[in-house]
């Protein structure tokens, strides 16, 4: 089980049913929610400096990521969260999650090397199963 997981979303409905999905299949001991792509940005940077065995400290080990979303959305967050501004982050994994599966898309996904997969949404407990072995 993982300690902390970010869910970056801008639909609430989703948000919820993440929250529900990773809760009921034991996935996480704590899901913190973003609604756009600078709201998550913003979580990091207040992790940025703190000290390292501050509670503060403690960030998660993966990233659900939504691609569409108003603000900033998940390309845009990929692009600044890939920067050496964030590097102390850089163990951190993302699944890059989609209502639209375009293959552009799917090859996108693959430049950044903290993506380690591309799913449809909703989230299921059968995919978190799969990301077990993943992760």
């Amino acid at each position: 089980m993982l300690d902390q997981i970010l869910c970056v979303d801008d639909d609430p409905i989703t948000l919820m049913l993440c929250k529900k999905v990773i809760t009921k299949a034991s996935f996480s001991n704590e899901i913190i929610t973003s609604q756009n792509g600078e709201e998550a940005l913003n979580f990091f940077n207040k992790l940025k400096g703190t000290n390292p065995e501050s509670e503060l400290k403690k960030h998660p080990q993966l990233i659900f990521l939504d691609l569409n979303m108003p603000v900033m959305g998940g390309w845009e967050f990929l692009d600044i969260f890939n920067t050496d501004d964030y590097s102390e982050f850089n163990t951190i994994k993302v699944i890059v999650l989609s209502s639209t599966i375009d293959p552009e898309d799917l090859e996108k996904a693959k430049s950044y090397s903290m993506v380690i997969d591309f799913l449809s949404k909703p989230i299921t407990v059968s995919m978190l199963e799969y990301l077990k072995n993943k992760i």
